[in-house]
């Protein structure tokens, strides 16, 4: 059995040394108790706190997109939308990644915690860890505890919450189907099993900012505060292009799949922008003819050809507009020719070199 020190849902609004506690020794027995004897009784023992869920709220990120585990400042921009309080004034435990590929967050006032912590500190109490209620209920399916006078929900990749008898019967049709009921009522045992060892897959909000730390010299404070800032502006900015650019990554990825689905024709991305625009600024008889001729354009003249296309466009009166480089005038000429000989009306505009390569404007007149 672990040792854990419970400050109850009772006293959470007037944080005192007359907090009220449960104390579960080793044994596994239960000694409530003001905050002020908890001193005495743990002789000097390092403690788990916990904290009931009143004091938290609990949210999951999106499934993650990388297997690494990202920085917790890219987790804390990813789930900032689903908080009711700026990251500023927030303080952010992110537990392990679950089966679904999300990360859980248990998020907690900055000033909050810092106050309980403070309030341990002044009683004495040495804090190994700091966990919720509602986190360490443990099991591969979602369950829920009747905990001190209320239900907790928590469980395998439940919501974490505390509700009274009456908000869990307007709840309960929203709840998975197998949830496991304990009632400590009816088996007084149940949140013994529950405390039993210490937690693997709970978050322990003693991280970040609150993460124990050994006691610096006093000479290194002032240079090593200077450095922590200086990281953590350099980390957050990284953190945050990080994420912005994943999930670049991924919105194109996604784009690119539904173009593909809505024109399963355009066997070859070029420029989706211009190749979407010129889509749906079209009637569909028209869109499909001028499409088809510019796929033949690419497969037969331009795929046989080692130019570069750089950009596609549709002018309305002109036909297709590619711009493109080649290596010479001649790699130029033979393209025009191949168009000819395949039976499209090809010209070449504008032609210059610049260093080393030749950019021209290739003209594919409409036929539509």
């Amino acid at each position: 059995m672990n040792t854990w020190l419970y400050l109850t849902a009772e006293g959470q609004d007037a944080p005192s040394s007359l907090w009220p506690c449960v104390l579960w020794s080793q044994t596994g027995q239960r000694q409530p108790m003001p905050l002020n004897q908890a001193t005495s009784a743990l002789k000097g023992q390092a403690v788990d706190v916990l904290l009931p869920m009143e004091m938290c709220s609990w949210v999951r990120s999106d499934p993650w997109p990388a297997r690494r585990k990202p920085q917790p400042q890219a987790i804390a921009y990813a789930v900032e939308d689903q908080l009711s309080e700026a990251l500023e004034v927030v303080h952010l435990g992110v537990g392990a990644r679950d089966r679904d590929g999300r990360y859980p967050v248990m998020v907690i006032g900055r000033e909050r915690l810092a106050a309980v912590l403070a309030l341990l500190r002044e009683a004495g109490i040495e804090v190994r860890g700091v966990f919720v209620d509602a986190d360490v209920l443990s099991g591969d399916q979602p369950s829920g505890v009747w905990w001190f006078g209320r239900w907790l929900l928590g469980g395998d990749r439940s919501a974490r919450m505390a509700l009274s008898q009456d908000n869990l019967a307007l709840l309960t049709p929203l709840l998975p189907k197998d949830m496991q009921w304990l009632d400590e009522r009816e088996d007084p045992a149940a949140i013994d099993r529950c405390l039993s060892r210490r937690p693997t897959q709970a978050i322990n909000l003693l991280q970040g900012a609150f993460a124990p730390r050994g006691k610096p010299l006093l000479w290194r404070a002032g240079g090593l505060a200077l450095l922590m800032l200086a990281l953590s502006s350099w980390g957050a900015s990284e953190a945050r292009i990080g994420f912005l650019d994943s999930e670049v990554r991924h919105l194109t990825s996604q784009n690119e799949q539904r173009f593909k689905a809505l024109y399963p024709d355009q066997s070859r991305i070029v420029d989706m922008a211009a190749q979407l625009k010129a889509l749906q600024s079209q009637p569909v008889e028209s869109q499909n003819t001028r499409i088809a001729g510019l796929v033949r354009l690419i497969e037969q003249v331009i795929g046989a050809s080692p130019v570069e296309v750089r950009r596609i466009e549709l002018r309305a009166g002109e036909g297709w507009k590619i711009q493109l480089t080649a290596s010479g005038f001649a790699e130029l000429e033979q393209l025009r020719e191949r168009g000819r000989q395949q039976g499209m009306p090809v010209r070449l505009d504008s032609a210059n070199r610049a260093a080393d390569r030749v950019h021209a404007t290739l003209t594919v007149e409409d036929e539509a």
